[in-house]
């Protein structure tokens, strides 16, 4: 395993975490004696794998369901030291609420401290007033912090980047959790200011939100060779130093033997990733012209400046995706999030296009003809069942 310094934490974190949403029984908390043995017994061998393998660093949240009950179990027999655990709490109104809240999640992993909390999901203005005001979550934290049970604290987000970035410059976290990968991009500058304030920088989701590239279509695997798609992704990456670890949600212990040949391959990345690189925006620009590749996002409309919420910037950009790498599976689980997620994936479908008027709005893209009918063209394409954010099945 290769391990990085996280920033100011100064602990030396391996480069791929074991992220606790894939192993689980259940999304929400149930008794004890509810959890089938052998549900506990592929999540106790998917950590030890884990650690076999040198990734020490344990990430879960109490959003996760049973996650942090199951790994109650397991955890403590392992030397306290030689783990980083981390758990998440969402920011509530009521700082007691939130302190109560993580009180029950270290009642379940059955640990005397985290060594990671972050404040779940920053994800709009509120959030992050309700974490950051007097006598709000961060405080509690900072308390927690001096009774021992919180080690560093950071905050996880799925917010826009604007948001990210102001919460990084407020220097009160040492930490951020937030997504960046190949095909999504949009974060770098929030991760260039996590690097100006010496911050760990922890990429959520990189193999399933990044393209469920655990399934990638037949287009993809070859534009990537002699990488799979997974291996590509993680080198991508890995091969930014800003990075510092990537969340592999295992689901079972063979989960981690795709991600581990990332690891011979760091020091090569500047040889092995350029001709992929090329190949992908080659197909992109074949496929969606280079005029669309290179000026599609410029001027677009902000979400609350756009009539019915309609999230443009996300629905072009699965079409994108679709269109230039065949990611239409992935293209449709996101898409049909859209209008169910709240804070999480915000922002509708454009499944009413016929009642709005976006003319204004547009106004300043130079694609503001095209885009109504693209916009058109990816509902007819993505829409079907409406999908919810796996913690609210």
């Amino acid at each position: 395993m290769l391990y990085r310094r996280f920033g100011r934490t100064e602990l030396q974190i391996p480069v791929f975490s074991c992220g606790g949403m894939r192993y689980q029984y259940k999304w929400q908390d149930v008794s004890d004696a509810d959890i089938p043995a052998d549900n506990q017994a592929n999540l106790e061998a998917t950590i030890n794998r884990a650690i076999e393998v040198g990734i020490n660093h344990i990430e879960t949240a109490r959003g996760y369901g049973s996650s942090e009950m199951q790994l109650g179990k397991i955890l403590p027999k392992f030397p306290r030291e030689k783990l980083i655990v981390q758990t998440k709490v969402s920011p509530v109104a009521d700082a007691k609420e939130f302190r109560k809240t993580f009180d029950q999640s270290l009642s379940y992993l059955q640990l005397e401290y985290v060594d990671l909390l972050g404040l779940h999901g920053i994800n709009n203005a509120e959030l992050l007033e309700y974490s950051i005001r007097p006598g709000g979550c961060l405080d509690v934290a900072r308390q927690l912090q001096a009774e021992g049970k919180v080690r560093f604290v950071g905050f996880s987000t799925h917010g826009p980047t604007d948001v990210i970035v102001q919460t990084i410059n407020t220097n009160e976290f040492d930490y951020v959790n937030l997504h960046w990968y190949y095909i999504n991009q949009w974060n770098w500058s929030a991760i260039e200011a996590a690097t100006r304030h010496d911050m760990g920088v922890f990429i959520i989701s990189p193999t399933d939100k990044g393209g469920k590239l655990y399934s990638p279509p037949k287009k993809l695997v070859d534009l990537c060779k002699p990488l799979s798609p997974m291996v590509f992704n993680d080198l991508f990456c890995l091969s930014h130093s800003q990075v510092h670890t990537l969340s592999v949600g295992a689901a079972k212990p063979q989960d981690f033997d795709e991600h581990l040949k990332t690891l011979d391959l760091i020091d090569r990345a500047s040889e092995i990733l350029p001709p992929i690189l090329g190949r992908l925006e080659e197909a992109a620009i074949a496929t969606l012209g280079e005029d669309w590749v290179k000026t599609w996002q410029t001027n677009l409309p902000k979400l609350e400046e756009t009539p019915g919420q309609v999230n443009i910037r996300v629905i072009l950009w699965l079409l994108n995706l679709a269109t230039a790498y065949d990611l239409v599976d992935y293209a449709k689980m996101r898409y049909n999030l859209l209008g169910n997620a709240n804070h999480w994936f915000p922002g509708n479908k454009a499944d009413k296009l016929h009642e709005l008027d976006l003319t204004q709005c547009l106004s300043y893209s130079p694609h503001a003809e095209k885009i109504p009918q693209f916009l058109a063209k990816a509902h007819q394409l993505l829409a079907g069942e409406e999908l919810r954010r796996l913690s609210q099945s």
